[in-house]
């Protein structure tokens, strides 16, 4: 089967490359039982391997039309495909069983993709694990510690709620057509207990909030936030002197329930 030409507009980078294909299913871990999940399958190589694992289903998100009706062609009634933006999917809704996520993410919503995620309720009943793709700089700025100069809002809202580990660096020759950058692959775990929070926009805002001024010491985010920094910086032991890349992402859970005990 020849499958159209790649769309630029829907970032379409097909993974051609059979040894990072079989790095990222072995990093899935799939059994018979398990429910797939797999975003934006392009040309069905990926699909491909995870057919060859057996699980026991098969869901593929694929918003390009005529690639769609390509991957109904080329796998039958062996995968239910999805003909629709991944962010207008509801996953909570596809599978009673927590799935196992594959996606070579579009890189222009790669991030909205993982926040949309980050805010399920239901995060560890609705993904098992996920293998994301990411373009390399991105993905740094997820997996990134405190006190790296990747170190950010990402990494703040993602360790939240999910552990995360770097697999792989992938080479733009792995993908048809060539991108201009680098990728990432990384191994993301749901957590079962994480910090309670009342709302994942106040965590969203709290990490905007420190974030934008970066190079400056945290007493002026938190004056913004509270008016005064003495009181807050007392209870939670914070030195005004550190930059926000200095403040663990704990800290960061810590001033954001503050933050929400202020507007209960």
């Amino acid at each position: 089967m020849i499958f159209k030409k790649p769309r630029k507009s829907l970032g379409q980078n097909f993974l051609i490359d059979k040894n990072i294909i079989n790095l990222i299913v072995d990093t899935g871990n799939i059994n018979k039982n398990d429910v797939v999940f797999e975003v934006g399958p392009g040309t069905g190589n990926l699909t491909e391997k995870i057919l060859s694992k057996s699980p026991k289903k098969i869901f593929a998100v694929e918003k390009d039309k005529i690639l769609a009706k390509q991957l109904i062609e080329k796998f039958k009634n062996k995968i239910f495909i999805i003909n629709k933006d991944i962010l207008d999917v509801n996953e909570k809704k596809l599978s009673d069983q927590p799935m196992i996520v594959f996606g070579n993410l579009p890189y222009n919503i790669s991030t909205q993709i993982l926040v949309k995620w980050i805010k399920f309720l239901e995060l560890s009943s609705t993904f098992k694990r996920l293998i994301l793709m990411f373009q390399k700089e991105v993905g740094e700025r997820i997996a990134a510690d405190t006190n790296n100069k990747n170190y950010g809002r990402l990494s703040v809202l993602t360790s939240w709620r999910m552990n995360v580990k770097k697999i792989a660096d992938v080479s733009p020759n792995s993908f048809f057509p060539v991108p201009k950058v680098k990728s990432i692959i990384l191994l993301i775990e749901p957590k079962n207990k994480y910090f309670n929070l009342k709302n994942p926009k106040s965590l969203e805002h709290i990490t905007s909030v420190f974030f934008n001024q970066r190079r400056k010491m945290i007493k002026k985010p938190i004056n913004l936030l509270f008016g005064s920094s003495y009181e807050i910086s007392k209870k939670l032991n914070i030195n005004l002197n550190l930059r926000p890349q200095n403040l663990s992402p704990l800290k960061y859970f810590e001033i954001c329930k503050e933050y929400e005990s202020l507007s209960s």
